[in-house]
């Protein structure tokens, strides 16, 4: 018989901030150095760390014992299983910090991101894609939690400039019947970003057994699913707190749809006129 757990072991922040009141000033540096840094801990070593936050190692030591772990390295497997898990995490510390030096740090981390997704991108990759997207008979987009408002958006802009393409799965609805007559001719674009629900494996084997090409956009941590697609573009979601950034994502996005308009220019603006009339027609925007 299955047993379940009643409560999940605390992360370190609530380790954190739990234990923050009590811990001497300099553990208070390291730790909120840790939290700050939080996805740049593989760079570091505790020598790095003390010396980085200009604290003794036995300090850093003794902080890795309060909080509970045996050693730096066992912080970096904790935290790299939280980041895997899209997990977000902020202490009191972090969110009170007050440096001044938020924007540039967001803005440095932005551009890190972007430069990263579209520097990973071969040219020839990427015509490949558009020439997909403009010759296939279908577009299927594919999201679930946090990539379905990329695959509606995505959507919303590619409707604009070509007809079939549709979004899934829809509100309380099932995949099953969107996959159905999926064929060589088709292209379904998956957004597989993290914290994705179960049946995304199963998901990815089932497509792969069907004669349609799959583009698979995710973060690192889909990058086990990689091999079994046509295509896969990675963008990096990190950011300097506890929540995900998902503008580089938006960006690869409406670098797509753009790509695709240039692609059929002329179906694309008799498209965007032809849909503009409508909604003059329908009055359904305001002027």
């Amino acid at each position: 018989m299955r047993t379940h757990q009643t409560a999940m072991t605390p992360h370190i922040g609530q380790r954190i901030s739990a234990q923050y009141a009590e811990l001497s000033a300099q553990e208070q540096r390291v730790a909120a150095f840790i939290l700050e840094h939080f996805d740049d801990l593989a760079v570091y070593s505790a020598t790095d760390l003390a010396r980085v936050t200009g604290v003794s190692k036995s300090t850093v030591s003794r902080l890795f014992k309060r909080l509970g772990f045996e050693s730096f390295q066992a912080v970096k497997h904790h935290a790299r299983q939280l980041r895997n898990l899209g997990m977000p995490l902020v202490t009191d510390a972090q969110a009170a910090s007050g440096d001044g030096e938020r924007f540039k740090r967001h803005l440095a981390r932005e551009q890190e991101n972007l430069r990263r997704t579209l520097g990973a991108i071969e040219p020839h990759t990427f015509e490949a894609i558009l020439q997909a997207m403009d010759q296939a008979r279908r577009l299927l987009l594919v999201g679930f939690r946090n990539s379905y408002p990329l695959a509606m958006h995505f959507r919303q802009q590619l409707i604009q400039a070509r007809d079939e393409v549709s979004l899934a799965p829809q509100p309380n609805q099932s995949l099953a019947e969107e996959l159905i007559g999926l064929g060589a001719e088709d292209l379904v674009i998956l957004f597989g970003f993290r914290r994705r629900p179960r049946l995304f494996e199963e998901l990815v084997e089932t497509l792969a057994a069907l004669p349609c090409r799959v583009l698979l956009i995710g973060d690192g941590t889909a990058a086990s699913h990689a091999e079994r697609t046509d295509w896969w573009l990675e963008c990096p979601l990190d950011s300097i707190s506890a929540f995900d950034s998902y503008a580089s994502a938006m960006s690869l996005v409406s670098l797509l749809a753009n790509g695709l308009l240039h692609q059929r220019l002329a179906q694309g603006r008799a498209r965007i006129d032809a849909v503009t009339e409508l909604y003059q027609g329908l009055d359904e925007l305001s002027s």
